[in-house]
């Protein structure tokens, strides 16, 4: 009948259609689906990146210098300074008086000095005026004796004559002591006039310190106090000790914490990209100036040598960038976050592969039976004398794609890729890069088939 015969050419088309697709299955599934990448050629950077903070080069927190109230703040936190510029200044009235009183004080002094160099001159006239008086009495008392001698004056005129200039005498002695007297109340007034002028210098710097002027030119960073408000001397770090913050941004700084694991390859003079949070559209050119040789601890930020705890933990190490001079850092900002990027290597016209790529050899894990040993070693020549790393090489062979493991020897490493320095590959082979879970378990010399990522991943079951 017609649809016996319906029926049979139905069924032997179904099970041609079957027969199609088991065989089509059954060949696909000799395969294993990878994703694939290229070898290439060109220049990998093998980068360190830290986390940290804008810092100026030089700041200065500008203390307390004299105790008083702050009668004039003439700066904002923020402003620009240039040096000698004046800050802020706190009363000083007990300072002014000082020094108008020792201003006064030398003046009388001076007087003095005046009045006893008058006296020396004086003193000195009389010394010479005793000292002709003397020359004549002198002359007389000698005519007088010649004489006396010759009996031709009487002994009271000679007398007279010699007591003359005994007087005379006594008189030049006396006018040399009173030049002696006045020298020395001279030279004492000299030295009051000294003390007293070293006074004055006191008294004027405690006047100055009453006043703050910038000690170069900066920003104005932090600005803790306010008009009106008591300064405080000689306690560090306390409450109205400090007057503000300048830092000098002319050179800037980002201070930065790279990680143990990296700084052994971090060096002065590496070159340094600066990205700021707050100004996400600009790179900083800039470099390595400073490498701390003290760990500091990750929970606590202090050195190793300072902390008393055994506790094993993650450990950073400082390190100074100085930005490049020529550019435009006026938007900086100190305590801005940042992150550095460190060059650390560069490389040119090497070659290159991705680094999720590189794996170990093939092992007896991931071989179908066998003795262990006997499978590493047929897996690649490699393997049984260790886990040396390399790549799965895609190379056609009877009509098959097959993946070939080749070690490789490897160089710097970039943010994706890693330099191969040895190894049987050139620019532009075929890798098998993924997926993880695939390398994990690929054999050597298994065929397989390139898929994209999309086909290779995860399908979610329905949850019904």
């Amino acid at each position: 009948m017609t649809w016996k015969r319906a029926a049979a050419v139905t069924g032997v088309v179904l099970l041609l259609a079957a027969t199609v697709v088991f065989t089509v299955k059954r060949a696909q599934a000799s395969y294993t689906k990878v994703l694939v990448g290229k070898v290439e050629r060109g220049e990998i950077a093998s980068v360190v990146s830290g986390t940290g903070q804008i810092r100026p080069k030089t700041y200065v927190n500008i203390g307390a210098t004299a105790f008083g109230r702050i009668t004039h703040l003439y700066v904002k936190e923020g402003e620009h300074v240039h040096r000698g510029q004046v800050l802020a200044t706190i009363e000083n009235v007990q300072p002014q008086a000082s020094v108008a009183a020792q201003q006064e004080a030398i003046s009388s002094a001076k007087t003095d000095i005046s009045s006893f160099l008058a006296a020396e001159a004086t003193a000195q006239a009389n010394i010479e005026h005793a000292e002709a008086d003397l020359e004549q009495k002198k002359l007389d008392y000698g005519r007088y004796q010649e004489l006396y001698n010759e009996k031709l004056v009487s002994k009271q005129d000679f007398d007279a004559r010699k007591a003359a200039y005994d007087l005379d005498v006594a008189s030049l002695a006396q006018a040399e002591a009173a030049l002696a007297q006045a020298k020395a109340q001279t030279a004492s007034a000299r030295g009051h006039l000294g003390t007293q002028i070293a006074t004055l210098r006191s008294d004027q710097d405690s006047l100055s310190k009453t006043v703050s002027a910038a000690p170069y030119d900066g920003i104005v960073t932090n600005l803790p106090v306010r008009e009106g408000e008591t300064m405080v001397t000689g306690i560090q770090n306390a409450e109205g000790s400090t007057l503000m913050t300048i830092a000098d941004m002319s050179v800037v700084t980002a201070e930065v914490k790279i990680d143990e694991t990296d700084i052994v390859n971090v060096k002065l003079g590496q070159p340094v990209e600066v990205s700021v949070d707050a100004l996400p559209e600009k790179t900083f050119k800039g470099h390595v100036t400073e490498v701390g040789d003290q760990a500091l601890l990750r929970s606590t930020g202090l050195s190793t040598s300072q902390s008393t705890s055994g506790t094993e933990e993650a450990k950073d190490f400082k390190v100074i960038v100085t930005l490049d001079a020529g550019q435009d850092v006026d938007a900086l900002r100190p305590g801005l976050s940042t992150t550095a990027k460190i060059t650390t290597a560069d490389k040119r016209n090497v070659l290159s592969v991705p680094i999720q790529a590189l794996t170990t050899p093939p092992t007896a894990s991931a071989l179908k039976g066998g003795n262990a040993v006997e499978a590493a070693s047929a897996a690649t020549p490699d393997a049984a004398a260790g886990a040396k790393q390399g790549v799965f090489v895609l190379r056609p062979e009877n009509g098959k794609l097959r993946a070939h493991f080749v070690p490789l020897t490897t160089g710097i490493s970039g943010a994706a890729k890693i330099e191969v320095s040895g190894g049987d590959i050139q620019a532009g082979d075929q890798i098998v890069t993924g997926t993880y879970k695939v390398l994990r378990v690929l054999k050597n010399d298994a065929p397989v088939k390139p898929a994209t990522e999309a086909e290779l991943a995860p399908k979610t079951e329905d949850a019904s």
